[in-house]
């Protein structure tokens, strides 16, 4: 019962509700929220185990093949860590009165609405359904960006929608398109829109309506992964929502978005060949990674800049899916576990800095390593995994993607890669380093501000250093089932 997987966030955010309205007890809403997320990613495991085992899962408009399970565990593991964080950062901002016990309910009500829309992107056999799921993530983040209600927060929500919206318009006229073409097949069914429908009749599907339709797809889910040049809403919305939710849009949502994209970009691949839209999505992914290394260079706000730096990643994992091939799709199956783990570290260190110094401006922190060790050590290591150093996970990922483009005569593809990431490299250990050593312009108090929050980034920086050692069996098995569903790609 896939539906078991919707129903848990749903009842999540039930309680979340009813304990703020009706109880009024922070810590029974901190209970149900943590607790709801770890039975969510439970229920992940072993419904990830039945399809590595077994293989798809169809039950009507539901549906989870192996890219569905792989995405799925991504979102809820990510949902776990982020809302065990929040009882950490939300509780420490409570206490120190930024907002009010209702306000806090509220926060972990839409949180887990949120993860409910995500879960139905994921789950989603129809495309229709999944277009639905995908503005739902929008409308359900929304009220997270704007949580504290300061001018900039709303000013960002608001660019938020409008720009999503605009965007998800053009992927819903994309997915028309993909209908359009479907019916002159199947007729006008129900499931004319669903994947396995789709996918099983690609090669009868019209060729003119799917380029237009994966263009108008591209373009429009596009926007809601961050791609350049679509992506000036990421930066804004990502450094003014609370910390646990800026680490969920870029590790989580953003890969959802991404998900999307792949959907109809398999389709487009099995009807007509990988060429037209690996082209695209090689032309986004490297204008992204110049767009971001840009601003990569002349941030000052560290929650901007690491908002930038999931510009650049999924530049590379839209470079990895539009070179195609074994190492280029498995290079960016893994590099959205890595880059989700990564940056969620980085985004918890900066919640801490934050919620001790009350800046993120990173010119005005410094010697962290002297009054935070803590989280100083941990910033270090998150630096150096987002930075593709080895012997971390993004390292493997970003290597075999650069191995696709050379073992496939993508020179140009593979040089412009490689001098962007050198470029980027020492943009974030000027500034990271920058915060972390030298000496505080003031005395600060040593200690951290929660070692439940020192906990989750252990658990991040642990799991990144064994994705870089060894990929555990199942996890490999899954990643390579997922990789099989790009067959047709060179």
């Amino acid at each position: 019962m896939i539906e078991l997987l919707l129903i848990i966030p749903v009842i999540t955010a039930a309680l979340c509700f009813l304990m703020n309205r009706v109880m009024h007890n922070r810590r029974a809403i901190e209970i149900a929220s943590t607790v709801g997320a770890g039975i969510l990613f439970i229920a992940v495991l072993l419904f990830v185990y039945k399809v590595v085992g077994e293989g798809a899962i169809y039950e009507g408009a539901l549906f989870m093949d192996s890219l569905s399970a792989y995405m799925l565990l991504i979102v809820a593991f990510m949902v776990f860590i982020g809302a065990v964080y929040s009882v950490g950062y939300m509780g420490h901002e409570y206490e120190e009165k930024a907002f009010g016990l209702g306000r806090l309910g509220d926060y972990y009500t839409f949180l887990h609405i949120f993860v409910f829309t995500m879960i139905l992107v994921c789950v989603s056999n129809n495309l229709g359904i999944m277009w639905i799921a995908i503005e739902g993530t929008t409308l359900a983040s929304a009220f997270l960006v704007s949580f504290y209600n300061r001018d900039t927060s709303l000013e960002a929500a608001w660019k938020y929608i409008i720009i999503c919206s605009v965007g998800i318009t053009l992927a819903l006229l994309g997915t028309i398109l993909v209908y359009a073409s479907s019916v002159n097949v199947v007729g006008e069914s129900s499931s004319a829109l669903d994947w396995t429908t789709l996918r099983s009749i690609a090669g009868s599907l019209d060729k003119d309506l799917l380029r237009i339709a994966f263009i108008l797809v591209l373009v429009g889910y596009g926007t809601k992964v961050g791609l350049a040049p679509m992506h000036t809403w990421l930066p804004d919305a990502h450094s003014q929502a609370p910390t646990p939710v800026s680490a969920l849009l870029s590790g989580v949502l953003l890969n959802c978005a991404m998900y999307g994209i792949l959907r109809f970009h398999i389709l487009s691949t099995e009807a007509m060949g990988p060429g037209f839209s690996g082209s695209l999505l090689l032309l986004f992914g490297v204008i992204s990674m110049v767009v971001a290394a840009a601003f990569i260079i002349i941030a000052r706000d560290i929650k901007r800049l690491l908002a930038y730096h999931s510009i650049e990643h999924m530049g590379i994992i839209a470079i990895g899916f539009g070179l195609g091939g074994p190492f280029g799709v498995f290079g960016a199956l893994l590099h959205m576990l890595n880059h989700a783990m990564a940056k969620s570290l980085l985004f918890f260190g900066a919640g801490n800095v934050l919620l001790k110094l009350k800046t993120k401006i990173m010119e005005d922190v410094k010697g962290l390593s002297q009054h935070m060790a803590a989280t100083a050590v941990l910033l270090f290591i998150g630096m150096l995994a987002l930075a593709g150093s080895p012997p971390f996970g993004l390292f493997i990922s970003e290597l075999s993607i650069l191995y696709a483009a050379v073992t496939q005569g993508q020179t140009l593809v593979a040089a412009i890669y490689l001098l962007l990431l050198i470029i980027i490299f020492p943009a974030l250990l000027w500034h990271i380093g920058g915060m972390i050593f030298g000496k505080p312009s003031e005395e600060v108090p040593r200690g951290e501000v929660s070692r439940l929050n020192i906990w989750v980034m252990v658990v991040l920086a642990a799991g990144l250093l064994v994705l870089g050692l060894v990929i555990p069996g199942p996890l490999a098995t899954l990643i390579g089932q997922a990789t099989s569903l790009f067959g047709g790609l060179p």
